[in-house]
């Protein structure tokens, strides 16, 4: 990844402007999460940042998180990282997850993400979520599929981003 300016900057908001679940600006019951570098990684990582603020319609028990958006969040983050690290497009073929404790509706989380091994089409990637003052909520490493060339370019036209690509 090339080094920019500000290696901490949120991604360019035209990113969001698509239907995602987890990170679309069109989507009304979406989760509307935003992604920067991590300002605590090194930059050659390509660690990304979400910092996500729970909604009340995200409980599955009275007061705690569901461990569906949980696992949405780390989902979403490991497909940016990608993103961050090489722009690669993907899909994800397999994905471990670890709860260690349940998440607290209404407690403030980060959720970090980054790719541990890049080997052309296969890319192993992983991420966690944490709450601010650092106890770990929820791990997950996965395996993803790069999309082949030709449809990784439809689909970045499609989403707009080709204007976006370094």
């Amino acid at each position: 990844m090339p080094e920019s300016p500000d290696p901490t900057a949120a991604f360019d908001p035209r990113a969001y402007d698509q239907v995602c679940f987890a990170c679309g600006d069109r989507n009304p019951h979406g989760l509307r999460m935003r992604f920067q570098l991590d300002p605590d990684a090194p930059p050659q990582d390509a660690t990304v940042l979400c910092r996500y603020h729970p909604r009340e319609a995200d409980q599955g028990f009275p007061g705690v998180l569901h461990g569906g958006i949980l696992v949405t969040l780390m989902d979403e983050s490991m497909a940016w990282a990608m993103w961050a690290k090489s722009e690669a497009l993907g899909v994800t073929a397999k994905m471990d997850v670890r709860y260690r404790r349940p998440a607290p509706a209404g407690v403030h989380l980060l959720v970090r993400a980054r790719v541990l091994t890049d080997r052309g089409r296969r890319l192993e990637v992983e991420s966690t979520v944490s709450t601010e003052d650092g106890s770990r909520i929820a791990e997950a490493t996965a395996l993803f599929l790069r999309l082949p060339e030709a449809e990784e370019h439809r689909i970045a036209a499609e989403l707009g981003w080709d204007k976006l690509r370094r």
